[in-house]
């Protein structure tokens, strides 16, 4: 069989999948700012017979605001093409019949509105920032602890992250605190991709 070159391969190509925080744009101040051709290749990527989709990471916002954002910079791009963590880990809960505590950041808790949380069997975690005090995390410790067959979701498994003002620990961290008190392994919902800038 002979080598399929990469013009054939690009002829077969059905859909693009791209990444968004430092493909498309860079964060920062006011949001961040795009990436320089990035507006107008999604643009051009839009207006081809590919179907195109954008997956993220993010657990600090809803898909409306992170999408609300990344229009404001010009973007052509709906809530209905965005694949993220949250939404992800609802399909999850709802499959399973599961109830989260939540520990993560207020903005993206409105994801989750559509699960019930009363008398939680599970915990899901995320990047909750400044959410992850003592407090709440021995919170998420006591519903885990508490279970016979304890059930732990991470909405990422990052060490740490930069931002402006410098570092930060990421949600990695404080899940792996939670496996270890809990003898548990968390269950991942992250997207996995290979990602480029595009030019």
């Amino acid at each position: 069989m002979a080598a399929t070159s990469w013009e054939d391969s690009v002829k077969s190509l059905k859909g693009v999948i791209l990444d968004m925080c430092g493909v498309l744009y860079d964060a920062g101040e006011d949001g961040g700012t795009p990436i320089p051709g990035s507006v107008e290749a999604v643009k051009r990527l839009k207006a081809s017979d590919l179907q195109v989709r954008f997956c993220t990471n993010e657990t600090q916002a809803t898909r409306e605001v992170f999408v609300a954002k990344l229009q404001r910079m010009g973007f052509d791009i709906c809530v209905s093409e965005v694949f993220s963590p949250a939404p992800a880990a609802v399909a999850v809960l709802k499959e399973r019949g599961l109830r989260p505590h939540l520990l993560v950041y207020d903005g993206v808790v409105p994801e989750f509105d559509s699960v019930e949380k009363a008398n939680p069997n599970c915990v899901v975690i995320g990047d909750a920032a400044e959410k992850f005090s003592y407090q709440n995390l021995n919170d998420a410790f006591r519903v885990l602890i508490g279970l016979e067959k304890p059930v732990l979701f991470s909405l990422g498994r990052g060490k740490y992250y930069k931002e402006d003002e410098g570092l930060n620990l990421d949600v990695g961290v404080y899940m792996k605190a939670l496996e270890y008190a809990c003898d548990v392994e968390a269950e991942m919902v992250v997207f996995l991709y290979i990602s480029m800038p595009v030019m």
